[in-house]
């Protein structure tokens, strides 16, 4: 296992973590609310989608002495 794939694994879940609050926030707090039953598992997605790249992508500049 590579120290890019380690470290993206780890930064993934923080990532998903803030982005699935978001998403929470964003469906419980507006008029969605009343659809959220249906709409959480959609955010839990989106939020994976999302979180995967964006982890790879941050991997390498965490180790990185200057971005």
């Amino acid at each position: 296992m590579s120290v890019r794939l380690q470290i993206a694994a780890m930064l993934f879940m923080m990532i998903q973590a803030v982005l699935f609050f978001a998403g929470l926030l964003l469906v419980l707090l507006t008029p969605l609310a009343r659809e959220a039953m249906a709409l959480l598992p959609w955010v839990v997605t989106a939020t994976t989608i999302v979180s995967l790249p964006l982890s790879w992508w941050l991997a390498p500049r965490l180790r990185a002495t200057t971005w």
